[in-house]
């Protein structure tokens, strides 16, 4: 079946119209068309017709209920099956668009059916609404994007891990007020943000399991009034289970909500790895050097190498807390059930879930694409980084840490005064501090013997690090299998 393409431009990301008006699906109460200004400004296909292989889905199975409780005969229920999937594979081939006159997707769905069964496409809404059936859609979507979202956290984490390997054994400043602090190792910087996406796995696997609840059988919101069998619907749809409530049910935008959520907790995570990466590769710093690949040079200045894509990461994020923002608002002052402000639901879940996906994928090539300058960051670790060290070793000679606190203090104070490394201070200086100092100070304080101290669990020492980047290898693996598993059996090709 071939459409005409309309003219009219598309919203970004959605699929090109068709022509075709059907007749409304409610039009039976009313006595007068609906003027052309509403149908532009309420319908919704521009933006929801990106839920069409999930509204399939969901009515294949919707139609293979009603056909095994008998609501349907077994005929008409496997001719509607049979007309979906036609209507599946147009759209999958591109001979079916989306005509933004027709007011939703649903609508484009059952029209479409229509045209290829005839008149029997009307029996496939027995015991549904759309109110039940946009809430099915957008649960299918939330799960695949759950899904999408922890695959591209595991590979993100991968890059971290790979890069951590690469880097073993270098030493850089860590920082705290973003003043340099203690020596610790690239590596155990990186895998900071591997612990932050892990977070972030687990905030997707817990929305998934709260968006994997069916909400078909609801009805408009009291329920339906034929013998459904909505476990068994549940259980053809890969979902968990069934929604208790037929009210909740339809009006429940919660799992949209966490989604934006963890999205928006994650681009957090993402633009501070942006911001490090920006002042990292600054000449000020010069800590990585930033592959051509992944950079950008000036219109104006021949000299300049830009992190755009770290700083559209950073940018981008704000754009994600909006979308939290507007889904919050929205829902906040609303009666229950639905409602059609509800319609305003899916721009932001879309947005949140396309630019996190983006911003994750080019961050993974991002790790990839920086190389460390190992000397300039073994530089910058030493001079006064090691101060804790030297007070970590009156404390062991005995001296209680806030008076091992103040002479090192002192101490600190004579190299910023002489211009001298606390690693080049002579004995007699240290022993004019303290008579506890010995020679054996100047073992402990470079910077590899200050990161080999800290051997403890999560600490920065080598055999430390170690461990982490293993156990982090192992993470990595876990999330691909568990998002793996969660995506279940795929919805647009139901077993017949």
């Amino acid at each position: 079946m071939s459409v005409t393409v309309m003219s009219e431009p598309t919203l970004p990301g959605a699929a090109p119209h068709v022509t075709g008006r059907g007749a409304k699906q409610w039009g039976g109460r009313f006595s007068s068309p609906t003027d052309p200004l509403v149908e532009r400004f309420s319908g919704s296909v521009a933006v929801d017709g990106r839920l069409i292989l999930h509204d399939i889905a969901g009515s294949i199975a919707h139609a293979r209920m009603l056909g095994r409780q008998q609501i349907l005969t077994h005929d008409e229920a496997a001719t509607i099956e049979r007309g979906l999937r036609a209507v599946e594979a147009d759209f999958e081939a591109g001979d079916l668009l989306l005509d933004t006159a027709l007011e939703d997707v649903h609508t484009v769905v059952e029209l479409a059916l229509r045209r290829q069964i005839g008149d029997l496409a009307g029996k496939l809404h027995t015991a549904r609404s759309r109110n039940d059936q946009v809430a099915l859609d957008l649960r299918l979507f939330t799960r695949q994007a759950c899904t999408d979202a922890m695959q591209a956290l595991a590979a993100l984490q991968g890059a971290f891990v790979e890069q951590g390997r690469t880097c073993f054994g270098l030493v850089m400043p860590g920082y705290t007020h973003l003043q340099r602090a203690q020596p610790v190792l690239v590596s155990h910087h990186l895998l900071a943000y591997v612990e932050m996406l892990q977070r972030d796995v687990q905030r997707f696997a817990g929305c998934f399991t709260r968006a994997d609840v069916l909400p078909l059988g609801s009805g408009a919101l009291a329920g339906v009034p034929y013998p459904v069998d909505r476990s068994w619907l549940a259980a053809e749809l890969g979902m968990a289970g069934v929604a208790q409530n037929s009210i909740d049910a339809v009006a429940d935008r919660d799992f949209a909500i966490e989604f934006c959520a963890a999205a928006a907790t994650a681009m957090m995570h993402l633009s501070r790895f942006a911001e490090e990466t920006v002042l990292w590769c600054s000449s000020e710093f010069a800590f990585w050097d930033l592959d051509d690949s992944f950079a950008t040079g000036s219109s104006i200045m021949p000299q300049k190498k830009n992190p755009d894509v770290a700083e559209l990461i950073r940018g981008k994020t704000g754009r994600v807390y909006g979308d939290l923002q507007a889904l919050l608002t929205l829902m906040k002052g609303l009666p229950l059930a639905y409602n059609r402000d509800m319609q305003e639901d899916k721009p932001p879940l879309f947005d949140a879930v396309d630019t996190l996906l983006a911003c994750l994928d080019v961050c993974t090539g991002l790790v990839r694409a920086l190389r460390p300058n190992a000397q300039t960051m073994a530089n910058a670790a030493g001079n006064l980084v090691c101060a804790t060290d030297v007070a970590d070793y009156l404390v062991g000679k005995g001296l209680p840490f806030r008076d091992a606190h103040t002479v090192t203090g002192a101490l600190v104070r004579l190299c910023l005064a002489t211009g001298t490394a606390l690693q080049d201070l002579d004995l007699a200086s240290y022993r004019h501090a303290s008579p506890l100092f010995d020679v054996t100070i100047y073992d402990r304080i470079s910077p590899l013997a200050s990161v080999s101290a800290r051997v403890a669990t999560g600490g920065t020492a080598p055999v430390a690090v170690q461990a982490q980047l293993d156990r982090a290898t192992t993470l990595v693996y876990q999330n691909r299998i568990l998002a793996h598993d969660l995506v279940g059996r795929p919805l647009t090709s139901l077993a017949s």
